[in-house]
């Protein structure tokens, strides 16, 4: 929980990693760099103050995840959002066993999310199914742009990926969480295009799907489409430390989401650990928007709870204190999407 000027706010991190990129874990010149990537991210767009060396953000602790996340970071529950990566690690970036190992020892701090990718076949249902029942899996964490073998990604509109959200259905995994956002080297931008998220947002209207890093560098086709499609949301991992780097940006950003989806389908994520959840909060918790930025829907705290942990609250059915939830008779501000013109 954070807690500023007699206002508290329950925190739910909906993108965390507890990654290995470590050079012993690296299998090839890719793993190297997809790490280093990562890094210039961090190095980039963090506070002087919180930069990391590069040994330290290859790999984290658990004593250090608990401390960043828990201690030191205002948060309530954090959400595993797992990314493979086996042709570029040799134990994988980050799986779903590597986010459990770590859960099952602070169970009320974690929510461990699977994944699958549809060139795995039959053989990945079959996983898919194993995961569920393993970990009770509410929801998975897609990377469309993965490499694997000779492919360098795939698409949702894919039959097989069909197949695949069909079973999240039939196992009530209902929250399908999507990167589609910057790319990472090697990876290949248009491999995260948004555009694939409208047909099955459609096709699947029992399913969530959470946009990662709101469609970054394409906000404004993301937003066309979320605003048509009332399962779309969108999560701030990425857009978040703008807030520091380029504070106009992210008011923009954070409007834009406002006018065109509303405060009810946006999810807060620091995207730990390329940035630590703490300064973000306090950050956005400050937050208002530069003067001459007065078309966009209010900022307010109400607003604020709604997408620091409220909304994602909604999604995982977590329990949220009764001091802390949304009154019930608390008008949506912004939340009904945009009508567009057929």
């Amino acid at each position: 929980m954070y807690s500023k000027d007699g206002e508290n706010y329950f925190i739910v991190d909906s993108h965390v990693h507890a990654w290995d990129a470590t050079p012993a874990n690296q299998a090839n010149r890719y793993g190297e760099g997809f790490i280093n990537c990562f890094y210039d991210y961090h190095r980039n767009l963090s506070p002087e103050d919180k930069v990391w060396p590069l040994e330290e953000f290859q790999k984290q602790s658990d004593e250090r995840i608990i401390k960043d996340l828990f201690e030191d970071g205002y948060v309530d529950k954090a959400i595993f959002q797992p990314t493979y990566l086996t042709d570029f690690y040799v134990n994988g970036f980050n799986t779903t066993e590597q986010d459990g190992a770590l859960a099952e020892k602070h169970p009320d701090k974690f929510i461990v999310n699977g994944s699958w990718d549809p060139r795995d076949g039959e053989a990945g249902l079959a996983k898919l199914a194993e995961l569920a029942e393993r970990w009770q899996l509410r929801g998975v964490k897609l990377y469309t742009a993965e490499w694997k073998g000779e492919s360098k990604g795939w698409k949702l509109t894919d039959p097989w990926s069909y197949r695949y959200l069909e079973k999240c259905q039939e196992l009530g995994i209902a929250n399908i969480h999507v990167h589609k956002g910057p790319t990472i080297y090697p990876l290949n931008r248009d491999a995260f295009d948004v555009a694939d998220v409208d047909e099955v947002a459609s096709a699947f209207p029992e399913l969530n799907f959470i946009v990662e890093h709101v469609g970054l560098p394409r906000l404004e086709d993301f937003c066309w489409i979320a605003t048509q499609e009332p399962n779309v949301y969108g999560g701030l991992a990425v857009a978040m430390p703008f807030i520091h780097s380029r504070p106009r940006y992210f008011g923009q950003i954070i409007g834009e989401l406002l006018y065109w989806i509303g405060e009810d389908r946006i999810t807060f994520a620091s995207d730990y650990a390329i940035w630590t959840p703490a300064w973000l909060i306090e950050r956005f918790v400050d937050f208002g928007y530069p003067a001459d930025l007065d078309e966009y829907p209010e900022l307010s705290t109400a607003v604020k709870r709604k997408i620091l942990g409220l909304n994602a609250a909604k999604l995982y059915d977590i329990d949220v204190p009764a001091d802390l939830r949304e009154p019930e008779s608390a008008a949506a501000v912004g939340a009904e999407p945009v009508p567009v013109a057929p």
